[in-house]
């Protein structure tokens, strides 16, 4: 029976075969046919991204768009939010322009579109692969449905340093995580295809290593091994591109002392010679022009930099436009690279069905299919899943809708605040802040006394920079004593204290690097206070990067970190509070005791004096500092629960895992408390010899189960040879045979751990 459907499987594969043939065809026959027809000014405007300056995503602004447009000197849009702003400068492309050709509608999706989501970090902590990709699945319906067709997301930079405020964008330290979270939110945005309207381009970004600018300040430089990039930042890039992302966003700072955006290494011989990309590659926001500061040359000469390395559209700064031309005429481009360039632009708009249908998503009669309480629903959910638990002593959480409680600090009753950064489309202020959704959920059986306790910090210019984009928390004129008055007061009259704390929106993302990534200094002062008053303290802490939290982690008896939940984060944190939901989320970045050990992540390297073994901090001559651990405050992987879960040691199938084949490594999960829980189990293994230096241990498998009060289930995991391959030397893709370890748990600390060998 089963041989009887082959032929019927080979035939379909082969009609499939065919069908794409006929369609890449037709697609090089309309192409080669338009292109015959264009100017060279006109194929130089294909590659042409303007802004209309509706939504500030950068430092510049388009001017005289509308003639640019009817001359054919622009490819793309971005920053239009509005269907029928959409709809007329379409109009203008194919209405008053010589060739009409369709133009692009790009926007920063990058985590919802008025439905929003959790911000990335957080959606990260969820490890929920479908939810993820459901979230892609609804922004991509929503912004399609207001005439957006390109979204520049989703960003997978490897990120281990706290400072850098864009931590917040990505989905945190790990490459394998990293990795699966691209493929899913690839396939959530573009679909298997853009036959249905509702998908959209997806930009990958941001192309390469931007997550690793030194000392966590945003542009800064990057300086790496190409062992490090292949290994431990490439592959989530790389597993976009495999999952067939359209487009790549090129990264400011520079690779191998070459801004990325003129980096023909990377943009080339990497992206497109040993990945196979076949999409078009656009700079990030006026990166072509911020060559001339990082002292490449000109803008006539940085142009041609870019589009040689393998750039095909400039992002606001005009550079190909001003200059490409001339550098034709100059010999310093060939006509050919700005041909390549047009046709891969003209490509994605073919693939979309702009020539088909250039008003395909700006017809205006979609709005039903926007901020739905079905994707609102979904929304609230994936929140419920970011939230991570970081410490409940004595079982606190969940809480009791009895008696009095007092919500206390800056964060409580803010609307504007709940989204997170880079939520440009979001409508934040008709979003329910905590205070109005936990008022909600407990009606009369509550009595909540809420008091602002304190500005977000004692410096008026540092708030200011920290809420911008209509991000005001309203700073409060009274004094610190007085704001603390107010809320030692409701605490006196409450059962239990809730303090919402943290940082604002604004405090994470772009341009928003911090050196100190505690809780601003008179929210801490605050803190202190309400914990000083001998009545139960739960910290729901807002957070767009891992924190210092010390202080907070031996004082505190119950933390649980929120993030930026999005648009139905209050009603989700209330959820969460109150045990509707038992929180499962696990931390993608460590938390570190002190900014001091930044970077700070899991998968270091042993170096070759470590403090191991039966070694105590603080042992000299060994790699630890005089005045604080190693350790992380909350490792990566870790996230507590309200109800508990045991591992019982790991069971190999085989104890040698031969060349080509597989083995499987099974625990027995228990849950061992009163609630139903979700618990991630991960799977770490160990290279213990290597022709290289290895990490002490490496993501490569996880699993995420519920299990009821009470419930066990065995967990198997297969391990094959693929899972032991690494980048060597010579930049070859093997797997050694050796010694290695597999490590099981629910974080990267707490684990079990057994041995095996590959022949």
């Amino acid at each position: 029976m089963r041989h009887s459907k082959l032929p019927l499987l080979l035939a379909f594969s082969l009609f499939c075969q065919t069908a794409f043939a006929q369609n890449q065809q037709q697609m090089n026959t309309f192409i080669d046919a338009l292109m015959k027809k264009m100017t060279l000014e006109e194929k130089i405007g294909q590659l042409n991204l303007l802004t209309s300056g509706e939504v500030v995503t950068g430092s510049a602004v388009s001017t005289g768009v509308e003639a640019k447009i009817k001359a054919g000197q622009v490819g793309a849009m971005l920053n239009m939010t509005k269907v029928e702003d959409i709809r007329r400068t379409q109009e203008i492309a194919m209405q008053q322009s010589r060739l009409k050709i369709p133009l692009l509608f790009g926007l920063d999706v990058v985590h919802g579109y008025k439905t929003t989501f959790p911000i990335p970090l957080a959606l990260s902590c969820s490890w929920d692969m479908e939810m993820i990709e459901k979230s892609a699945r609804i922004a991509a319906i929503e912004a399609s449905a207001d005439g957006i067709n390109w979204t520049f997301s989703p960003m997978v930079d490897i990120a281990r340093d706290a400072r850098w405020g864009r931590i917040a964008e990505g989905s945190g330290e790990d490459p394998y995580l990293g990795s699966k979270i691209a493929v899913a939110m690839v396939k959530g945005y573009q679909g298997n295809n853009f036959a249905d309207n509702t998908h959209i381009l997806a930009c990958v970004k941001h192309f390469a290593l931007y997550g690793a600018v030194e000392s966590g300040r945003d542009y800064n430089t990057t300086d790496m091994s190409r062992v490090r990039m292949y290994n431990e930042y490439f592959p989530p890039y790389k597993a976009a591109v495999d999952a067939g992302v359209a487009t790549v966003m090129t990264s400011f700072n520079e690779v191998d002392g070459i801004p990325a955006t003129a980096n023909k290494w990377l943009m080339t011989d990497v992206l497109r010679r040993q990945w196979g990309f076949k999409g078009f590659v656009v700079t990030d926001y006026t990166a072509i022009n911020e060559m001339i500061a990082h002292g490449m040359g000109d803008l006539q000469t940085v142009s041609a930099l870019a589009l040689n390395a393998g750039t095909d559209m400039d992002m606001v700064g005009e550079g190909f436009t001003g200059t490409l031309a001339k550098s034709v005429k100059e010999g310093k481009v060939d006509i050919a690279a700005i041909n390549t360039a047009c046709r891969r632009i003209l490509e994605a708009k073919y693939k979309l069905g702009l020539f088909a249908d250039p008003y395909r998503n700006c017809k205006g009669d979609r709005a039903g299919d926007i901020y739905t309480p079905a994707h609102r629903m979904e929304a609230r959910k994936a929140a419920t899943e970011s939230f991570v638990l970081l410490k409940n002593q004595q079982q606190l959480l969940p809480l009791k809708k009895q008696g009095a409680i007092a919500l206390i600090g800056p964060l409580a009753d803010t609307r504007e605040n709940m989204t997170g950064t880079w939520s440009v489309s979001a409508d934040i202020g008709k979003h329910l802040s905590l205070r109005e959704a936990l008022q909600q959920e407990v009606g009369n059986q509550v009595t909540i006394h809420y008091a602002k306790g304190s500005n977000l910090t004692s410096d008026s210019t540092l708030e200011i920079n920290s809420t911008m984009f209509g991000r005001s928390l309203h700073r409060d004129a009274r004094s610190a004593a007085e704001l603390k008055k107010e809320a030692l007061e409701a605490a006196a009259k409450s059962d239990i204290i809730v303090a919402a704390l943290g940082e604002s929106s604004e405090m994470s993302g772009e341009s928003s690097s911090r050196t100190d990534i505690g809780i601003p200094d008179t929210q801490k002062e605050l803190l202190a206070a309400l914990v000083a008053t001998g009545k139960p303290v739960v910290l729901v802490l807002f957070a767009g990067r891992p924190m210092t939290l010390g202080w907070e982690n031996e004082h505190v008896p119950a933390i649980l970190n929120v993030w930026f939940g999005g648009s139905e984060a209050g009603t989700a944190i209330a959820d969460v509070l109150f045990g509707a939901v038992n929180p499962s989320g696990k931390l993608t970045t460590s938390f570190p005791q002190h900014v001091g050990q930044l970077p700070l992540y899991y998968s270091q390297k042993n170096t070759g004096r470590p403090l191991a073994g039966n070694d105590k901090w603080f042992t000299k001559f060994r790699s630890n500092y005089l005045d604080v651990s190693n350790e992380p405050l909350y490792p990566f992987g870790y996230g507590l629960s309200y109800t508990t879960f045991s591992y019982s040691d790991i069971q190999l199938s085989s104890n040698t895992l031969q060349a080509g084949g597989t083995i499987r490594a099974t625990v027995t999960v228990t849950n061992t408390g009163k609630y139903d829980g979700v618990e991630v189990v991960q799977l770490y293994l160990r290279d213990l010899v290597g022709s290289i230096t290895r990490p002490v241990k490496e993501l490569k498998g996880f699993q995420r189960i519920a299990l009821k009060a009470g419930e066990s289930r065995q967990v198997t995991f297969t391990i094959g040879e693929n899972d032991l391959k690494f980048y060597n030397s010579e930049l070859k893709y093997v797997a050694e045979p050796g010694a290695f370890k597999v490590f099981i748990g629910g974080n990267s600390r707490d684990v079990k751990e057994a041995g095996f060998s590959l022949k």
